[in-house]
């Protein structure tokens, strides 16, 4: 077997034997995907490839907008690290960081949403109406310095941060596709 992956709801691991690689899309905002769209093919905000060279065998996402609850308002944190797992908390992590003050922003105990949550009554973002471009260029700032603590510690490969239509990266080559695929269809915004 030269190349394998299992993806646990976004959560996937990867087996890539020496010089192969594999390419992965990434869709940011599954709130504004549509049936016309599901028939007529799923177009991804961006795609990045993995080789077998990169010490990247995890890829994972979170945001608010996932099935998991989330402290922050990232519509999605997506992080390559060494395995699934890491990338997994380390998408967490970031997604909580990407956070902006703003009364506009609902949150509600999380064991009011589940009753058997470990987060007990820890507020977790339920609704995020849409902000000034400025905000949520503080929250993504907030959680780059959080992604590149990471990267720099050696937790994280790389991580993509999207909230809004703008999006941020740590740099890595692994994601210069995501970049320059928002770059030219002039959706959001990507700065450094």
């Amino acid at each position: 077997m030269t190349r394998a992956w299992i993806n646990n709801g976004g959560d996937i691991a990867l087996h890539l034997a020496p010089s192969q690689s594999v390419r992965i899309g990434l869709y940011a905002n599954l709130a504004r995907l549509d049936l016309d769209e599901i028939r007529d093919g799923i177009r991804t905000d961006g795609q990045f490839e993995v080789s077998s060279a990169l010490p990247v065998r995890g890829v994972a996402t979170s945001g608010w907008r996932g099935r998991s609850f989330s402290l922050g308002i990232a519509d999605s944190v997506t992080v390559l690290a060494r395995t699934a797992s890491e990338a997994d908390a380390a998408a967490t992590v970031i997604a909580n960081a990407v956070d902006v003050a703003d009364a506009r922003i609902v949150r509600r105990p999380a064991c009011e949403l589940k009753d058997d949550t470990d987060l007990g009554s820890i507020p977790v973002t339920v609704d995020v109406p849409p902000l000034e471009p400025k905000l949520v260029e503080q929250a993504l700032r907030a959680g780059l310095r959080r992604a590149q603590e990471l990267r720099a510690a050696g937790l994280i490969w790389s991580a993509a941060l999207v909230c809004q239509n703008q999006i941020t990266t740590t740099g890595n080559t692994a994601l210069v596709m995501l970049e320059n695929r928002r770059a030219e269809s002039q959706v959001g915004s990507v700065f450094a």
